[in-house]
């Protein structure tokens, strides 16, 4: 099953780049799989060398078994270890998508920038549709697994979507669809 089939039903309908994505990849923009690279790098250069020398520090203070400091060093090494893994698991099995190079004539697809007007409230809104660790609602990134973007996907300008939010039914109408 393609991970957008598993984490978003019916996502890849009408979009047919995604049919090239297999189960193990992740989808990401180039900024998304950047930063990524970016938190990897920084974890193994400044976060993993300060905890080992946390631990060394409380080492030196003797009895471990009643040392606070040496039990908060190791569970800090713990998360970093584990964060390290994660981004590594994500960045091996991510297909990194560039907006600008796609073509999919003007249909709303995974790293597209939509600007959408909510019916209901008369305001407009733009959103980029991106992998789900790069979503951020303040810098107007939604997650391509969201309702809002399993709604969008495969429409193009013009279009309305109605949307299953939790407030209820919501309808965006499509005003522009850009591949930036």
């Amino acid at each position: 099953m393609l991970y957008f089939e598993r984490h978003a039903p019916g996502i890849l309908s009408g979009a047919p780049f995604f049919l090239e994505l297999n189960v193990s990849t992740i989808p990401l923009t180039v900024r998304g799989a950047q930063r990524l690279k970016e938190e990897l790098h920084r974890l193994k250069t400044v976060e993993r060398p300060a905890v080992i020398t946390a631990i060394a520090e409380a080492r030196a203070q003797g009895d471990l078994s009643e040392n606070a400091e040496y039990d908060a060093a190791k569970e800090k090494q713990g998360f970093i270890e584990g964060r390290i893994a994660e981004v590594e698991s994500k960045l091996a099995g991510a297909q990194v998508i560039d907006p600008s190079t796609l073509d999919a004539g003007g249909r709303i697809v995974f790293g597209a920038t939509v600007d959408l007007e909510d019916l209901e409230a008369g305001s407009t809104v733009t959103y980029q549709i991106v992998g789900d660790d790069e979503a951020d609602i303040k810098d107007g990134k939604i997650s391509v697994s969201s309702p809002i973007a399993r709604a969008l996907i495969g429409k193009f300008a013009g279009a309305v979507a109605e949307v299953k939010a939790p407030g209820g039914l919501r309808e965006y109408e499509v005003l522009d669809v850009r591949y930036l």
